[in-house]
């Protein structure tokens, strides 16, 4: 059994321990104690260095922890390894899972929505929650009475009682014997075997990134102590630059940027409205431009659109067009399109399905206007030739 020293003092960085078990190639280690934490419960373990070489993976195996190195333990090691904790990622750890303790509590006293998981990860942690939706107000409200109760610097305590007598959980265990306890004063108590502040006031600040629904969960993204100030910080970097290319200043931002947004919606609508009207041009210049057949139908061939979408846009405009059909072909990827005015006397699905099908080729559509696509060009262009050869 390997005794867990961060249980009882997760401020504990050095510590000289025993080799009590090893793998065959050297790589995992165990020993009588260990103040590395594994991943567990949602936190990530610790890293550092065991005898000098660095620690990759700590893992719970039950009664003990395996210790994973970059490199092998020599098969006749030291009688006692020296093993460094690394603080900066520890002390993250510590910052972010009380601050999770503290939230949840809040979320739950303050709407009723109880923690269902969490995850803590390498940039943002979260905690899903068993409601329907947050609003923002109430986001505003959490990260603020959460801030004030940093703010408080209210006593963090472990402690270890017996399952059967432990009152007051915020979330019972379903564990015997012995529980480890972790009180935030008046605030929340939980069963956990993470690593934790000594206070409140050493989460940090706490900032509440924002929501989304997952499945019937509402999934609360959060960052704790140095992530919430390095956050701030981008985030204000961010902004500057932002209102730096709109020449305002980061409080006007959102206001020019609305004001932005509806002038490019104005652009945009025009953009279209030209870009109709200068698609209706060309298909009366390409109308004009057909001779009309012994029925007086004009059939328009179009080779040069650059994509699907303008060839049946400029079809579409011209088949508004008395007596009018549009023969398209694409190069990339190789496809034919017909479209047929009301009064052409042509279906343009009928005139298309079959030749698609005998060329290999799969597509359809209405009989104003339809379309497919065929394994090469020169099934496109043999397709086209037939159609006009057969006067559709």
């Amino acid at each position: 059994m390997t005794t867990r020293l961060y249980y009882t003092d997760a401020y504990r960085t050095t510590f000289t321990a025993r080799v009590v078990d090893r793998s065959p190639d050297g790589h995992r280690v165990y020993l009588d104690q260990t103040a590395f934490y594994p991943t567990s419960g949602g936190q990530p373990h610790d890293v550092g260095s065991l005898g000098g070489i660095p620690i990759v993976d700590v893992i719970d195996e039950d009664e003990r922890i395996a210790h994973v190195l970059a490199a092998a333990l020599p098969e006749t090691p030291a009688d006692a390894l020296d093993g460094t904790v690394d603080w900066d990622r520890r002390f993250d750890h510590m910052q972010q899972h009380t601050g999770q303790h503290l939230l949840s509590a809040l979320f739950e006293d303050l709407f009723g929505a109880r923690t269902v998981s969490v995850h803590f990860g390498p940039d943002t942690s979260t905690l899903d929650l068993d409601a329907e939706s947050l609003s923002a107000e109430q986001l505003a409200q959490a990260e603020a009475r959460a801030n004030a109760a940093v703010a408080e610097a209210r006593p963090v305590s472990v402690s270890f009682e017996d399952a059967a007598t432990a009152a007051g959980l915020r979330k019972p265990s379903d564990r015997g014997g012995t529980l480890r306890i972790v009180t935030i004063e008046t605030l929340d108590r939980s069963a956990c075997g993470g690593t934790h502040v000594r206070s409140t006031s050493e989460i940090g600040a706490i900032l509440l990134r924002g929501t989304e629904r997952v499945r019937k969960s509402t999934r609360v993204a959060f960052v704790c102590g140095q992530r919430a100030l390095r956050r701030a910080r981008r985030d204000f970097e961010a902004l500057t630059q932002i209102a730096a290319a709109l020449s305002s200043s980061i409080d006007d931002a959102p206001t020019a940027i609305a004001a932005h947004m509806e002038r490019f919606k104005d652009a945009e609508s025009a953009r279209k409205r030209m870009d109709r009207e200068l698609t209706t041009f060309r298909a009366r210049e390409r109308y004009d431009a057909a001779e009309p057949g012994a029925n007086g139908v004009r059939t328009i061939v179009v080779r040069d659109a650059g994509s699907m979408d303008e060839l049946r846009t400029l079809a579409q405009a011209a088949i508004a067009l008395p007596r009018a059909i549009v023969i398209g072909v694409l190069a990339g990827p190789p496809s034919v399109l017909v479209a047929a005015s009301e009064d052409s006397g042509v279906d343009a699905g009928k005139a298309i399905k079959e030749r698609l099908a005998r060329a290999g080729g799969r597509g359809g559509g209405s009989p104003r206007i339809a379309q497919g696509s065929v394994p090469d060009v020169a099934t496109a262009e043999s397709l086209v030739n037939d159609l006009l050869s057969a006067r559709i």
